[in-house]
């Protein structure tokens, strides 16, 4: 079986092939076209934890994955969310492969919203704000700040210490200025595009906070909470990945919308769409420069299955790591190959660990070429994330 390490994960991810794989998955998933229940979850009551199955065929991507992702937001020593991503072969159902599923989390994610951004934000959007310091702040800024020329880039954090730290830290990435506020409010007030990114239970976003034409992104997650309050909901034209998923009971529905349906502020029908559906035009995006729009993300299993499709194929392509199975149901055909030396050619190899500023690595000339073609098939032109993840304070 193929083993890719973080590392490994996070050197092959693109932002922008993988909006653009996740553009034809949504597509796919509105069509109907791909198998996906809803997400299910033990409980790890005593610690305010979960751990959550969720799996996906994606067709068209040849893709047949499962996500294993803990949730446990009292963590301080270690992130919050832990995931590994297994991908079968869909033609036999073997496992063929096992990535990490940290970096992939984090880079779907911010890609799914960077894509929302795009259709839904106004196209003079000069001013971006990523409410968080953890991983998914650090991706979402990443990827989204590559869908307008924003001329001001923006953090804020309950804590103005880390907001301050992070900004500085990409201001050198980004080579220009990035700025904080010490307030929530001030932040969100000055945003054209707010990103959410928090575990909190209290809203960080609040509608008179907002400016009108405002486009929201949401992707944090709170059993006891929500990121958004009701009034944005009710103004807002809300668009989610999935209906069934956002409107399912927990863990993978989301209160922010659920709890002004249940207390009778909007019904269902104030879903107005779906990503997939605007991917496709099936239904419009914003009417006008006035309207708040608000994406609620929860995360949904066919953006795990496109982007491991994606990163097997960049892996196989640029030599990142010898693909040869080894399913358990052959291993007596490689009795004679048990020599260390034998083994390690079974083992991945990378020509480099370390994501260059494009986020792509160089390919190791030595690595060989086997099997894993229904993974690594070409489909389009496509994209990738985030290199690099810290502390994860969002959705599975």
């Amino acid at each position: 079986m193929l083993v890719l390490t973080r590392a490994e994960v996070e050197s092959l991810l693109d932002t922008d092939l993988l909006r653009a794989e996740l553009a034809k998955a949504f597509a796919d998933l509105s069509a109907g076209k791909v198998s996906m229940p809803t997400r299910i979850a033990a409980l790890v009551p005593e610690r305010e934890g979960l751990l959550a199955a969720m799996p996906a065929y994606l067709p068209t991507a040849a893709a047949l994955t499962t996500k294993l992702v803990s949730l446990f937001p009292r963590n301080t020593d270690r992130p919050t969310h832990q995931a590994v991503i297994v991908a079968f072969d869909p033609a036999t159902g073997s496992p063929a492969a096992l990535l990490d599923g940290e970096a992939i989390t984090a880079a779907r994610t911010a890609a799914g919203s960077a894509l929302a951004t795009d259709l839904l934000a106004r196209k003079d959007a000069k001013s971006l704000v990523v409410i968080g310091t953890g991983v998914q702040a650090r991706a979402h800024l990443r990827a989204v700040a590559r869908v307008r020329p924003f001329e001001e880039i923006s953090i804020v954090a309950r804590d103005p210490s880390k907001a301050e730290a992070l900004a500085r830290e990409f201001g050198r990435e980004f080579g220009r200025r990035v700025g904080w506020h010490d307030t929530v409010q001030l932040g969100v007030s000055r945003g054209d595009v707010v990103c959410a990114c928090t575990h909190s239970p209290e809203p960080v976003i609040r509608r008179e906070w907002l400016k009108d034409g405002a486009h929201v992104t949401s992707v944090g997650y709170n059993t006891a909470g929500r990121e958004v309050d009701e009034s944005t909901v009710v103004d807002a034209v809300v668009v989610v990945e999935s209906r069934a998923a956002v409107l399912a009971a927990p863990p993978s529905g989301s209160n922010d919308v659920n709890w002004p349906i249940r207390d009778g502020k909007i019904t269902k029908d104030h879903i107005h769409a779906e990503l997939g559906e605007l991917v496709t035009k099936q239904r419009p995006g914003r009417a006008n420069d006035r309207q708040i729009t608000l994406y609620k993300s929860v995360g949904v299993a066919v953006e795990d299955a496109a982007a491991t499709a994606l990163v097997l194929r960049l892996a196989k392509e640029r030599g990142v790591a010898d693909l040869r199975s080894i399913a358990p149901h052959r291993a007596a055909d490689l009795g004679a190959r048990r020599a260390p030396a034998a083994r390690r050619r079974g083992s991945v190899r990378c020509g480099s660990s370390r994501a260059r500023t494009s986020g792509r690595v160089a390919s190791d000339p030595d690595s060989s070429d086997h099997s894993l073609d229904h993974l690594a098939r070409p489909s389009a032109s496509l994209a990738a994330g985030p290199r690099r993840a810290t502390r994860s304070h969002s959705r599975p």
